[in-house]
């Protein structure tokens, strides 16, 4: 909104809607934000102010109905029903920018430091008539899905158009495909349309696939863009591509992910007809500009606008929304189309749309022409970052990182959930055993035959003694070669160490006596799962397929004892990394709380009385009632037609 002429409305979106509220009395405005995930807090604020939110015409709602892991990720705008905008844009900070990408520019946000927002590229298409009713219909029932609440659409009472004045359109009369990535619910499965578009779309290319995404780290797409490739008459694909990610998780996460597919595109561009770019401006210090837009363009034919990433979250369970439209042999609506294309890397090579044109006329194929015009001091740079070997072996693989379906769907598959409530009621049976025993002392003749301060005595030496750590750490590793049950080595040492010394003694003793275990597997080989059971087989083929997930489900929900799932795990092809990504990442929840409950029950040895036992009770009902919930939770939400076994 920066930039735009005056006409009395103030520029920033929160105090604009707030004019526009009081001046409109019959105004109605609909907000639905992703709640988002907390290590994105530092970086998302809310825009509107407090005051706003209070406004009885503004119905400002955070989205938290989606999957574990998932995201509302749609950006679209429904003005009475009658226009409607699609696209990358979100309502952010440093999101506003023009095509010409100064840092410079005078209208430039500063951050809280003084320092300009970085260029920001971004895309999104405006549409009326029909395609706008249908986008209207689409946001009602994502908000009724989020709230409850059903809304009716708005009916205008005036002839007034309310297309922008400052938009000429490049297309009347046309149809428009609204394509959607929804997760699965309870009455619905999921919805994959916009994964399903893409595959079509980059079959049916046959001169030349033009894309602009911030990340790429479908497999899927990347099979299908890769048989373009190595097919002797296929298209050119050229990418303009977003640089490495600023924040340290997004390069150490999705960029990583992005390199595997990346570097796998390379290895079959057998024909030289892969072209990677970021944009480049000077005045950047070197450094590409930030691509935010989802844009494809097929030949002359074919065009899509959204806000859906080529990422599995994006294709497979966020709420995603893009259009397309097809020019279905019609000329003037390719030369649109075309001309599209070309505005947009004219924009990039800093050259006229019409120049990009005849550049594309007078070379074999996108990618001459482009190399073409690359050069002068905004340009497109190669993109040609490589992930390096260290940092790469260090990742774990995409169904953790990047899932293709929701978390919960991936933990504990049908098969195995029998399994898994009985080895959560054994586990906690034992801590309730454990806590029974610390009433027992009190209650019962138990406290005559064995002197409980003489035994506290006893753990409070062993305790000081400088090969006690040691001691316990191997007793964690002889344990797990003998099959000892995990829960009570810890209970035990948590008891002897305290909550925080025990807590750190039981990580670190189960994590390697996960990976002597594991590599045992690894020696025995495969013959050992084919020995087992139909159900452990199964598991075996859950890890290999799914890697970190697998590992963190049995760690959270234990459909097996510790060493045998750390012995099938190893005879299958998990890959190291991932078994110890899943292994530290599964293991901390239980160790926390079996550690919290433990420390209760040594409050309760050494204050008996009716408080202590009141607390002790009041953690033992909380630890049951937390495993039941979440089974149910994990029932309900793990429906997916997708999950085979």
């Amino acid at each position: 909104m920066i930039g735009r002429p005056p006409d009395g409305y103030p520029d920033r979106m929160g105090l604009f809607l707030d004019a526009l509220l009081m001046k409109r009395k019959n105004l109605q405005i609909y907000i639905l934000v992703w709640d988002f995930h907390l290590i994105y807090f530092g970086e998302r604020q809310w825009w509107i102010p407090m005051h706003l939110l209070a406004h009885r015409r503004l119905h400002f709602w955070k989205d938290g109905t989606h999957p574990v892991g998932a995201s509302h990720h749609q950006k679209v705008v429904v003005v009475d029903n009658a226009v409607a905008f699609v696209g990358g844009f979100d309502f952010a900070q440093c999101r506003w920018d023009t095509s010409e990408h100064r840092m410079d520019h005078p209208d430039r946000t500063l951050l809280s430091d003084g320092t300009p927002c970085r260029p920001f590229h971004d895309v999104q298409m405006v549409v009326d008539g029909i395609a706008a009713a249908a986008l209207g219909e689409l946001a009602r029932a994502r908000w009724e899905h989020a709230t409850g609440d059903r809304l009716e659409a708005a009916v205008s009472t005036t002839a007034h158009d309310p297309w922008p004045a400052s938009v000429a359109p490049h297309f009347r009369h046309i149809r428009v495909a609204i394509a959607r990535t929804m997760p699965a619910t309870a009455d619905s499965p999921p919805v994959r349309e916009v994964e399903q578009l893409l595959i079509d779309l980059f079959r049916v290319a046959r001169r030349c696939i033009y894309i602009e995404t911030q990340y790429f780290t479908s497999k899927v797409l990347a099979e299908v863009l890769a048989d373009g490739l190595q097919r002797e008459d296929g298209p050119d694909i050229v990418m303009i591509l977003h640089p490495n990610s600023e924040g340290w998780l997004e390069q150490h996460t999705m960029d990583v992910l992005r390199g595997r597919v990346l570097k796998y595109l390379r290895s079959v561009d057998r024909h030289h007809r892969l072209a990677l770019y970021c944009p480049f401006v000077p005045e950047r210090e070197g450094h590409c500009i930030s691509v935010h837009s989802k844009v494809c363009v097929i030949d002359d034919t074919y065009l899509r606008i959204g806000s859906a990433n080529m990422s599995n979250r994006s294709l497979g369970f966020d709420t995603e929304c893009d259009l397309a439209l097809q020019a279905s042999g019609n000329p003037k609506i390719e030369e649109q189309i075309a001309a599209f294309r070309s505005r947009l890397l004219g924009e990039h090579l800093a050259v006229t749309a019409e120049e990009m044109a005849r550049a594309v006329s007078s070379h074999v194929g996108l990618i001459d022409a482009v190399e073409a015009l690359r050069g002068k001091d905004r340009t497109l740079e190669v993109f040609d970052r490589h992930i390096p070997d260290g940092v790469d072996e260090l990742v774990p693989d995409d169904e953790f990182i990047d899932p293709s379906h929701p978390y919960e769907s991936q933990l504990v598959p049908t098969e195995h959930r029998s399994s898994a409530q009985r080895q959560m009621i054994i586990g906690v049976a034992v801590l309730l055993f454990v806590a029974a025993l610390a009433a027992a002392w009190s209650w019962s003749p138990l406290g005559d035959w064995l002197e409980l301060s003489r035994l506290m005595t006893y753990a409070e030496e062993f305790e000081r003694s400088p090969a006690a750590p040691f001691v316990v750490i191997g007793s964690f590793v002889a344990g797990g070669l003998v099959v000892a049950p995990v829960t009570v080595l810890v209970a035990v040492t948590v008891l002897v160490f305290g909550p925080f010394h025990g807590f750190v003694y039981s990580f670190i003793g189960m994590t390697l006596s996960a990976m002597v275990t594991f590599g045992i597997g690894r020696l025995v080989g495969r013959q050992l799962v084919e020995r087992c059971s139909n159900r452990l087989y199964r598991l075996s083929r859950n890890f290999a397929r799914k890697g970190v997930l697998a590992i963190i489900a049995v760690r959270v929900i234990p459909v097996a004892p510790f060493t045998v799932v750390n012995v099938i795990a190893g005879a299958t092809h998990i890959r190291t990394k991932d078994f110890i990504w899943g292994t530290v990442l599964g293991e901390l929840p239980g160790l926390l709380a079996i550690a919290i409950f433990v420390d209760q029950v040594t409050t309760t040895l050494r204050a008996p009385g009716p408080q202590s036992y009141m607390v002790l009770v009041g953690s033992a009902g909380v630890m049951i009632g937390a495993a039941w919930g979440f089974r149910r939770w994990l029932t309900r939400r793990t429906h997916d037609p997708n999950d085979q076994p």
